[in-house]
């Protein structure tokens, strides 16, 4: 038996009983939670004057969103293990 491509660090078993399901945020899919992969997505102002003019006060949000293996390995997320 061959393993996986890649590593999540956690693994579904038994004892987690139904997982739930996730819509990944590229192609709508539905997937189990722990088949997605997150992904962290935020901006950054550009613009100098605006980011001195801002300072310390401003708060940068980020976004999680969830990929699925199929998604993740199209936009380059995740890459196979070499061994």
């Amino acid at each position: 038996m061959t393993k996986g491509f890649y590593k999540r660090g956690w693994h579904h078993t038994k004892t987690r009983g139904k997982e739930n399901t996730i819509t990944c945020s590229f192609c709508g899919r539905k997937v189990p939670k722990y088949k997605t992969f997150p992904v962290y997505r935020g901006f950054t102002i550009s613009d100098p004057v605006l980011r001195k003019e801002l300072g310390r006060r401003a708060t940068l949000s980020t976004t999680k969103f969830y990929a699925c293996p199929a998604c993740a390995r199209h936009r380059k997320i995740v890459k196979k293990v070499r061994k």
